[in-house]
């Protein structure tokens, strides 16, 4: 399958600095900021710098490099934020890809949700 990126969505602007995201967290290949429709007490988007549309995208593409660094930055989002199971109350993450999974913004980003109980996710079958 190929994957066509539009340079011109929201989020490759925030990377390249036209515009502005409260940074949470920057590593070599990741940027973590604040979600501006905030859905919960924390809710911090985390990106690949690269030009990735959406997960299978990202794990089929991308260097190994880049997914330690965009792994590892997810945890320390969680660490940051306070939300890790272990000291926390714990998170929801979430990755939406293509028309049926509701994704809005064309580069792969993570939600990661906390700080009050979510509910589920989906209703049980």
């Amino acid at each position: 399958m190929s994957y066509t990126y539009d340079d011109q969505n929201i989020f490759a602007k925030i990377l390249r600095g036209e515009i502005p995201s409260t940074k949470v967290y920057e590593s070599a290949h990741s940027l973590a900021f604040e979600d501006i429709s905030q859905q919960a007490p924390v809710h911090t988007l985390v990106i690949p710098k690269g030009a990735y549309v959406c997960y299978d995208h990202f794990a089929l593409e991308a260097s190994d490099a880049e997914i330690v660094d965009f792994t590892r930055a997810i945890g320390e989002v969680c660490k940051i934020k306070g939300v890790q199971p272990s000291d926390g109350d714990g998170f929801r993450m979430i990755s939406n890809a293509g028309q049926n999974g509701v994704q809005e913004v064309p580069h792969l980003h993570v939600h990661i949700l906390g700080g009050r109980p979510l509910g589920r996710m989906l209703a049980k079958a």
